[in-house]
């Protein structure tokens, strides 16, 4: 349970670096334009709210809850569709990342079907 508490919280501060990256890179370009603030904050927005959902998830799991298993499920479907269009995408950076999202989505998948996370959270 440890390690996939540890793996939805590492999910939740890469979507709050990402969220701080749309900020810095709003800021850095210059472009107050009301387009890019609106984006820019609906992306923050969403950024911060899956980072809380997954968290949430991870304390709710930790407790024996069931309700974080279809949350952190749900995450790890979007994020791999994600990964793999990043993958497709051809620019290295992209590929890395997309390899990242794909392998971490599979291994928390992998361990949210574990027969001990199932029995340790189907209680309650």
């Amino acid at each position: 349970m440890r390690v996939l508490r540890a793996a939805l919280t590492g999910e939740a501060l890469l979507l709050a670096v990402g969220a701080l990256a749309v900020v810095v890179d709003l800021v850095v370009r210059g472009e107050f334009a009301g387009r890019q603030i609106a984006m820019a904050v609906f992306l923050v927005v969403c950024a911060l709210g899956i980072a809380w959902a997954l968290v949430a998830a991870g304390r709710a799991m930790a407790r024996g809850r069931r309700t974080g298993r279809s949350v952190a499920m749900t995450w790890q479907l979007f994020q791999a569709v994600v990964g793999a269009t990043a993958i497709a995408t051809g620019s290295v950076w992209a590929v890395l990342l997309g390899v990242v999202l794909v392998v971490l989505a599979a291994g928390v998948v992998f361990v949210l079907l574990l027969p001990r996370v199932v029995t340790e959270t189907t209680g309650r």
